[in-house]
């Protein structure tokens, strides 16, 4: 079964024990915009892939389910 970013995203951010507002912040997006890529709603840009990437400390390809392999190379 494949994961969607939107559930990537989230399992991410319940790991790291970081809620929606503080992604928002970082992201300078509103709280329901984070919960919108949550529930697959909504696509990031790809700025907004980049900085969750970095923020999460994790691969593009990982964050999109591209690849099972979280790490940044």
């Amino acid at each position: 079964m494949k994961i969607e970013f939107g559930d990537k995203l989230k399992q991410q951010r319940l790991t790291k024990q970081v809620t929606q507002k503080q992604i928002a912040e970082y992201l300078e997006v509103t709280p329901v915009t984070v919960q919108r890529f949550e529930y697959g709603i909504r696509r990031p840009s790809l700025d907004n892939i980049a900085k969750l990437c970095e923020y999460f400390n994790i691969s593009a390809d990982y964050l999109l389910g591209l690849s099972d392999d979280s790490e940044r190379h």
